[in-house]
Formats: structure tokens, sequence, C-alpha cells
């Protein structure tokens, strides 16, 4: 399997500021998803890679990118022993299981399975 880029997120202080900035900006609009607070990202392209906004978990916002992968427990095990951080251990929502974890360098990347 190849590991391609599956959904990226923009995880905001202030989310109903975020999403009016770049629905202004680029023209997205921002149906609901599952998570309370959180919505997802239409750009107007059918092929674009599914996006999300939400509430930032600490003091600072966060852009990251999720990578398709078929493990996402053995995934970030193989992160560690690399030099990587676990951030956010495998957690499943309806219809997907992901993860966050920091490269050698800090930066958070996620990774995620389809169910």
């Amino acid at each position: 399997m190849g590991h391609q880029v599956v959904h990226y997120e923009i995880r905001a202080k202030d989310p109903d500021r975020t999403r009016a900035f770049y629905g202004e900006l680029f023209g997205w609009t921002f149906p609901d998803a599952p998570e309370p607070g959180y919505t997802y990202i239409e750009t107007g392209e059918s092929s674009a890679i599914p996006g999300g906004i939400g509430k930032a978990a600490g003091a600072t916002g966060l852009v990251t990118f999720f990578v398709g992968v078929e493990d996402v427990a053995a995934m970030l095990e193989t992160a560690e022993k690399l030099g990587g951080k676990t951030v956010l251990p495998a957690t499943s929502v309806p219809g997907v299981t992901f993860a966050l974890f920091s490269d050698p360098e800090g930066q958070v990347i996620g990774v995620a399975h389809s169910d």
C-alpha cells in the first residue's frame, strides 16, 4: 500500500474566526461534522483531499495532514523507534481510526485508517 495524504485539518484557538477567514479568502464552505465544533472543509473541487477545522486542544493552533496507513498503532510504534513521539494515541471515531505523532524535529503529523 502506498502512503498518501488522505486528510488535513486546521485546529484553531477560534475556529469560527478561522472559518470566516478561509471562507472569505478562498470561498470555502464548512458543513458540520460529527465532532461538536468541528466542520469539514468544502473547497468546491470534487477531487480535493478532505479537510476540517476544529478547536485546538492546547494554547496554540495546529495545521497538520494525515497519511493513510493500514495499522495506526503499528505506525506509531515505528515512528517512536525512529525518534518520533506520540502526541495523540490511536483514537477511533465512526469511520476512522487516527493518531498524531511528532517527528524528531517536532513537526506534528497524523496517520489514519478508514474503517
